[in-house]
């Protein structure tokens, strides 16, 4: 499965969550059995390699969620997680947020 994630930089599973206005990538994790299996970047969010993006995670509940939603993503936002590895963490144990209408 693929989580989409806007972060500031790339840096692997260290790259910090950021909001959509001050984003400067995307990550798209690839997440199996628990764990990030891969991180991949790109500054366009649909040029990626992937059939389907399953979940996009967003800094709070109060981004411009909408689009993703009408893609049929399901989208989460994080508590107190800063990097990619503390988000998929977080995902692992279902400790984000569901934001929705």
């Amino acid at each position: 499965m693929y989580i989409l994630i806007p972060v500031e930089s790339e840096k692997g599973l260290e790259s910090k969550i950021t909001t959509l206005a001050e984003m400067k990538t995307w990550a798209l994790v690839d997440f199996d059995e628990g764990k990030a299996k891969s991180v991949s970047f790109n500054e366009e969010r649909t040029q990626f390699d992937a059939e389907w993006i399953d979940f996009a995670v967003f800094s709070n509940k109060f981004e411009n969620y909408f689009d993703f939603m009408n893609e049929g993503i399901m989208c989460l936002a994080i508590r107190q997680e800063e990097t990619v590895e503390e988000v998929v963490s977080a995902f692992a144990f279902k400790e984000l947020d569901e934001v929705g209408m």
